[in-house]
């Protein structure tokens, strides 16, 4: 097994490589074909200043791919994948198209086919290599073959959410730790990976500790403190060693620079879409003859209130419960047809551009809640207001990485993650990534209709007792 595991390594590493290089091909033939040749290039250029440029392409590919996470194929529907491959391949071709424009002394910035073509180009040497690297990638490697030990909760839900990666995984058999520990180990001797649910921490650690010593695979649903402790430090006295981890927030700088490019940017993009925003409110505007724009009371750094500003997307017909207004529901009547279009691309929530511009907001960190649901929330989950430890985001880890009707425990704990490792490289990365859920429809689906939120009666119980 472990040979195999290395081998695939290898094969993924070698699959990467082929196609930054062929990609960097690509890019060469471009340049020495065309700018390299220029007058203007010509005469400030050597031998070597091409190679400085070929090879610094070949650098913004390789870190906006590892930024987006464009080469882990083996962990992506093809869907995903390609889609992650074009936002590489888009946003590496337009840095290195005002790199050109800059060597160039701006001459080249009325002509972009070269570029263009270039990128058409990329994709579809992206599109090949996708498809070929999956195919071999599935057939050498078939799903994992998991066995699910779950609690006394109910396991369908993570089941459910396994099932949809049947590619990657296949629970074979679940047990129930109801079971006797033994007879739960010999189980786990039969297959090579284990999946451990929501299981009290006794039993997990144990089955944990003896899946380390049978060098079997174990994933384990983490729970709020494992995921504080992750980001701790070591420290060491004499021959002991403590594990630091602090909640003191952002430092200074950090502030900073975090609010210096929310102005910066906001300020932009306010420029930039503004002709967008113009017709977008027209739409609206002339639909029904309703207001434009929506504001609802939220939630941002340290329980403060603000008003949140968005595209007004459905009928304007208040609940006399202004939670339920807080919750879309999937098929939900109330959403107009010129607000289902805006929903699904995410373009109703550029009004909050302006609550980052104000300060309300930033472009990245947890997404505001309604005070009645994170009031409710609260009241089952103590700690949903270490979410608050931070500002309120445009876009979050949450929503890069959850959905729309994720539960409010799994939202907690990823932006718990957010918080615990904020990073400016992780504020670019989910930014990046935020252009990809654009393109995929489980992020913007609403609540099921018998739901009165995303907190399930069951899972709200669950964790009560966790």
């Amino acid at each position: 097994m472990k040979k195999r595991e290395q081998f695939k390594r290898l094969l993924l590493v070698y699959a990467s490589a082929m196609l930054l290089l062929s990609l960097v091909l690509v890019f060469s033939c471009v340049w020495y074909g065309y700018y390299g040749n220029s007058e203007v290039i010509s005469e400030t250029f050597y031998r070597r200043g091409n190679y400085v440029v070929v090879g610094l392409y070949l650098i913004i590919l390789y870190l906006f791919s590892r930024a987006l996470g464009a080469l882990r194929v083996g962990k992506m529907r093809v869907f995903d994948a390609m889609i992650t491959q074009i936002i590489t391949i888009v946003a590496t071709n337009t840095v290195t198209y005002f790199q050109i424009c800059l060597i160039g002394h701006w001459k080249f910035l009325s002509n972009v086919r070269p570029i263009v073509m270039m990128t058409l180009v990329d994709i579809a040497v992206a599109f090949v290599w996708v498809s070929l690297t999956r195919f071999i990638y599935v057939r050498l490697y078939p799903p994992r073959k998991l066995l699910a030990v779950y609690g006394q909760y109910n396991p369908d839900e993570l089941l459910r959410k396994m099932a949809l990666q049947k590619d990657k995984y296949s629970i074979a058999e679940t047990i129930s730790i109801e079971c006797d520990i033994e007879e739960i180990k010999e189980k786990i001797r039969e297959y090579e990976n284990v999946l451990l649910g929501d299981i009290p921490d006794e039993i997990r650690n144990k089955l944990m500790k003896f899946c380390f010593e049978q060098d079997i695979r174990c994933y384990a649903l983490p729970k709020l403190s494992d995921i504080m402790i992750k980001s701790a430090s070591e420290v060491h006295i004499f021959d002991t060693t403590l594990l630091l981890f602090r909640n003191n927030g952002l430092t200074t700088w950090q502030k900073f620079a975090k609010r210096a490019f929310d102005i910066v940017m906001s300020a932009l993009f306010i420029v930039l879409l503004s002709p967008l925003m113009l017709i977008i409110a027209f739409a609206v505007k002339l639909y029904d003859g309703g207001s434009v724009f929506f504001s609802q009371e939220r939630l941002t750094e340290n329980g403060r209130k603000f008003n949140v500003y968005k595209f007004r997307s459905m009928r304007e017909t208040k609940p006399d419960d202004d939670e339920e207004y807080c919750m879309t529901r999937k098929n939900d009547s109330r959403v107009t047809p010129v607000g289902k279009l805006l929903r699904n691309i995410h373009f109703d929530e550029l009004p909050q551009l302006f609550n980052i511009l104000k300060g309300d907001m930033s472009f990245v960190g947890p997404r505001p809640e309604c005070p009645g649901l994170a009031e409710e929330y609260s009241e089952i989950i103590p700690e949903f207001s270490y979410r608050l430890k931070m500002k309120a985001g445009l876009t979050g880890y949450a929503q890069v990485f959850g959905k729309y009707n994720t539960t409010p425990y799994e939202k907690l704990k990823l932006d718990l993650v957010y918080v615990k490792n904020y990073s400016f490289m992780l504020d670019l990365k989910i930014l990046l990534l935020t252009v990809k859920i654009l393109f995929q429809k489980e992020n913007t689906e609403g609540i099921d209709s018998w739901q009165k939120t995303a907190a399930t009666k069951d899972n709200l119980e669950k964790i009560g007792k966790m």
